[in-house]
């Protein structure tokens, strides 16, 4: 599914958003439309085990593309999103839909929040035509010339929160399970690193296909095993499908589980019941009290109302990458091309993650480890 969001005009209200339509009606047309209007192509999944991210991510995008176009959009161009598919199962490979979209120069950059596997075959299509901003937590060490990401990586994000379990839970042996993929598997050689400098041993490890309808025979896997906790690598629905058989398995008696990726949809899908003993760590949580996510949530809600997507990690990210975009397109128009991601911290964007003050880092988000708490994350601690 393609779609395109036709923006409002540059004015002082954040009200005017209108609801994407169907790219198939204008697809056509799209090398003719006028040069006055920057386009952002927003990749998200839309359909597969990442589905459930979609709503989150492009009600989120649209947040900054209304604040950003109730000033001077980017670089003085009003802001049109054009909404593409980019999971692995969309009928359409999102690289061959984004080569042409360059070759006509339909788009003018893209934030995408998707697999690193997807980011992996757009690095050798996109080849620094367009600037391209990637969103999510991934696994690290994008350097390519024209990619920004700019999401959380093991080393702030899952290797402070190992140290808690280890440390100051004394939980010592762990099974590790994710998706058969780049980002989970780099993350768990981390992962066995970092427990290794800490006397903790892996008692299971193994990775699963997308789309996997029952995962009661993965959890009698952990249960033959002596670990105390179970880090999960797995993705959107597969992560849901996991949580369901492993409380119905009442597994939650024996182990903790811990994921980097499981957010606030993930928990609404999977269910209180099956939520018991189930932490995650990232630097943006729904219920994250700072007056960042504060000003975030009421712009949020203004524009989508209460019964809103839920705010959540990969959400939220959509939004930072759009007013990281502006940033970069601010301090870097003609250049852009000659920078990578490790010029991330010295853009100056407007950052629902970081603190909006001149004593802090500019690249520094602080990660927070939280715990399910019904069908929310309460947050425990800042790591």
């Amino acid at each position: 599914m393609l779609a395109a969001s036709n923006t409002s005009s540059i004015g002082p209200s954040l009200s005017k958003v209108i609801v994407p339509s169907e790219l198939s009606e204008i697809e056509g047309k799209l090398a003719d439309f006028p040069r006055g209007t920057f386009r952002i192509g927003l990749l998200i999944p839309m359909c597969g085990s990442a589905g459930l991210w979609a709503p989150s991510c492009i009600s989120s995008a649209q947040v900054a593309v209304a604040q950003l176009n109730a000033k001077d959009g980017i670089n003085g161009r009003p802001i049109e999103l054009i909404m593409i598919d980019s999971a692995l199962e969309a009928q359409t490979p999102v690289e061959e839909v984004i080569n042409s979209l360059i070759e006509v120069r339909a788009i003018d950059a893209i934030v995408g929040m998707h697999i690193s596997a997807v980011r992996q075959n757009l690095s050798k299509i996109v080849r620094q035509r367009v600037p391209y901003i990637y969103t999510p937590l991934y696994e690290g060490g994008e350097n390519t010339k024209g990619i920004f990401a700019i999401g959380d990586t093991p080393d702030r994000q899952l290797g402070p929160a190992l140290e808690h379990f280890c440390n100051d839970m004394n939980i010592k042996n762990w099974a590790l399970v994710g998706n058969d993929y780049v980002w989970p598997r780099s993350s768990n050689t981390y992962a066995a690193e970092k427990l290794s400098q800490m006397s903790a041993r892996i008692s299971f490890e193994k990775y699963m296909p997308f789309g996997v309808n029952d995962m009661s025979g993965l959890v009698a896997e952990i249960a033959e095993t002596d670990a105390e906790a179970v880090l999960i690598s797995l993705v959107g629905q597969d992560a849901i499908t996991f949580n369901r058989a492993f409380g119905e398995a009442g597994m939650h008696e024996r182990m903790i589980r811990f994921s980097c990726a499981i957010e606030e949809n993930g928990l609404l899908a999977s269910g209180e019941d099956n939520l018991k003993e189930l932490y995650s760590a990232s630097s943006y949580f729904g219920a994250l009290s700072t007056p960042e996510n504060e000003n975030f949530r009421e712009r949020y809600y203004a524009i989508h109302g209460e019964t809103a997507p839920a705010l959540n990690s990969l959400g939220q990210s959509t939004y930072e990458g759009v007013q990281f975009l502006a940033g970069l397109m601010t301090t870097h128009k003609d250049d852009w091309s000659d920078k990578d991601s490790r010029c991330s911290g010295a853009i100056s964007f407007d950052s629902v993650r970081r603190p909006n003050k001149a004593e802090q880092p500019l690249g520094v988000a602080p990660i927070y480890l939280a715990k399910a708490d019904g069908a929310l994350f309460r947050i425990i601690k800042k790591l």
